[in-house]
Formats: structure tokens, sequence, C-alpha cells
């Protein structure tokens, strides 16, 4: 990327869910001379949520900013945009994803999420569920990590299968890099 085009910006769009959103909200990106660096699309419960890195050079986002809320009040959606730089990664010895599934009981994404930070681990991705299975609320979640050199992944994975057992979830760590 050239350093006419080192802006960036953090568009989010939230609105119901129906056809023709994600091509709407990509084409103005597009009209506007930006460039889609990343980009999340989900759909809770009847809600569509689209979060996207854009760069661009100061103009071409500039234009976003001006275009992006009237054409979200015409699409019915609520969105929200915040200037931001390139993100500096710290220095990580492996990227991990944690997968559990239990039965559902309320705060155990909070008891691991706060483990993680009790650890020193940051969040690159999240993603958590539920469903029924054999009449029981099932939840299962997937975490995406890197593991910082100063931390110990043995001592982690042990402290994990501590907290694993105490919240009654089953777990998988897989290196994905």
């Amino acid at each position: 990327m050239s350093a006419h085009t080192n802006h960036q910006l953090v568009l989010t769009a939230i609105g119901e869910d129906r056809s023709g959103i994600v091509g709407e909200l990509t084409q103005l990106v597009s009209d506007c001379n930006c460039n889609i660096i990343d980009s999340r699309i989900a759909i809770l419960g009847n809600e569509f949520t689209f979060i996207m890195l854009l760069a661009g050079d100061m103009a071409a986002i500039s234009r976003v900013e001006h275009t992006l809320p009237s054409k979200g009040m015409e699409l019915g959606l609520l969105t929200m945009m915040k200037r931001t730089s390139s993100h500096q990664q710290s220095e990580f010895s492996a990227g991990y994803t944690l997968q559990y599934d239990g039965l559902d009981s309320p705060g155990t994404l909070s008891k691991v999420t706060r483990f993680f930070a009790q650890q020193g681990i940051s969040i690159c991705s999240l993603k958590s569920d539920t469903f029924e299975q054999d009449e029981e609320l099932h939840m299962r979640c997937e975490i995406e990590f890197n593991i910082p050199v100063d931390v110990n992944i043995d001592d982690f994975k042990i402290k994990f299968e501590d907290l694993s057992h105490s919240l009654n979830v089953d777990y998988i760590f897989r290196r994905i890099r």
C-alpha cells in the first residue's frame, strides 16, 4: 500500500437482514475509491451485521464518511465509523484456536475471556452460539489467539484444563501459526 492510501476507517452497519445490503455497501466503498482490507458479516437474530476495515487516501476516506450516513438511512441501517491506523502486531510465539462446547450455562464465555485476560493473552477472533441437542441447550465457541513470547503455552494449557473442568466443557486447542 502506498503512502497515499495509508488512512483507514472501521465501518459497522447493522439492520434487518435482507438481500442486497452487502452489494449496496461494497458499491458505496468502491465508488468512494476505498479498498476493503478486512470484513466480517454475521446474522444475529433477524439483524444483519457488517464490519469492514477500509483503506484509502484522505479524500476517499472522507467521501465514505460523508456518503455513508444517507446511504445507511436509505437502507434502514444503523451505521458507525471510526478512523484507525494499521494494527501493530506484538511479538508472539504461536497462534492457536480454542474450540469448546458443553451444556449452555450463563457466564461460561465471561469466565473464559476473563481467563485469557488474566493470562495476558489478547483474543483475535471469537465466535459463539447455542444450539438445541437432545432437548437441551448447548453452547459452542471458537477463539483465535496469539501466545505472547513471555507466556508459557504448556502452563496456559494446564490452567485451561482446570478451568474447563470447573465449567464442564470439552475443548480442543489447535496450532494455526
